[in-house]
């Protein structure tokens, strides 16, 4: 049986020293309850034969790039771990801050309010759902909240109903609806919503050269890809639906390609929303963006 430095070493053709460890660290904890005293006390060397045999499996598909959050079938986000396989994107940490974003933005909105407890529920709306992971975070996090997820894959809708029977996340409804096609049923859902949400495909054809191989070969392109001609289609039909669907004073939140971040300010402005504000996220992108539907005077 390999060492733990000649495991982790194994994978540095693909992974720097530092992710390549924290790789293998995670599928030692997760199949094995390895903690790291563990593995420095060399605990690795003392696998069973079949647990070996399975370990190595494991290595050899970390090798080809397989990400490691789909052959543990889970993955961390916000503080729980969501249930993902190859037909879901997997789970990002700039995406739990535009969760936290919005659980902020709650709560300043609840503290103003004279009587929090007598408040009204919080409809929110997660479209392009994918594992659940941001409807399900915002249905446990905000009090008063009722969730709807709407996504278009099957795979997508069956793992986020998963993840959020997993999670108890009762106030999660998971639904099919074609983020394209949002216009069909707008006048009759016209100011349902406090909040609406997207992380939908957003990166070009242009950039697959610059994007990891683990990315490429495994993750759905469903869920990543849109045409050079048309990088906003998304946002644009979903910005078109929430001036319908938005409660007056609601909120529009995005996750963005940055390359677009000013394109897609100018857009939304076309559609008259107000007090457009792009956050950069911990790796130092502008990668969140939100915006307000006007109160009617």
């Amino acid at each position: 049986m390999k060492t733990y430095q000649e495991l982790w070493q194994s994978l540095t053709p693909l992974y720097d020293a530092g992710e390549a460890q924290a790789i293998v660290r995670t599928v030692l904890d997760v199949k094995y309850g390895m903690t790291l005293t563990d593995i420095i006390c060399g605990k690795v060397n003392e696998l069973s034969t079949d647990e070996g045999e399975k370990l190595e499996a494991i290595i050899g598909r970390l090798q080809h790039a397989e990400p490691v959050q789909y052959i543990l079938g889970e993955a961390d986000f916000a503080g729980r771990t969501f249930h993902v396989e190859p037909g879901v994107l997997i789970p990002r940490p700039e995406t739990a801050e535009l969760c936290q974003w919005i659980e902020a933005d709650s709560k300043s909105k609840a503290a103003d309010n004279a009587n929090p407890e007598m408040a009204q529920r919080k409809q929110i709306l997660d479209i392009c759902t994918g594992s659940g992971c941001i409807a399900i975070t915002l249905a446990l996090d905000i009090p008063n909240a009722e969730v709807e997820g709407w996504d278009i894959s099957a795979d997508a809708l069956r793992i986020a109903r998963g993840n959020a029977k997993a999670l108890e996340a009762k106030n999660v409804s998971i639904k099919c609806r074609d983020a394209l096609q949002l216009m069909r049923d707008a006048e009759k859902e016209q100011g349902k919503w406090d909040v609406i949400v997207s992380n939908p495909p957003y990166i070009c054809d242009k950039e697959k050269q610059d994007m990891a191989k683990n990315v490429l070969d495994y993750e759905p392109d469903i869920a990543l890809f849109v045409p050079d001609a048309d990088p906003l289609r998304f946002y644009r039909a979903i910005a078109q639906y929430a001036t319908l669907a938005l409660k007056p004073g609601g909120c529009l939140y995005f996750e963005i390609n940055p390359i677009y971040e000013e394109e897609m300010r100018l857009m939304l402005s076309e559609f008259s929303y107000a007090k457009i504000e792009t956050k950069v996220d911990a790796f130092g992108k502008k990668r969140m963006m939100k915006c307000l539907k006007m109160e009617k005077e």
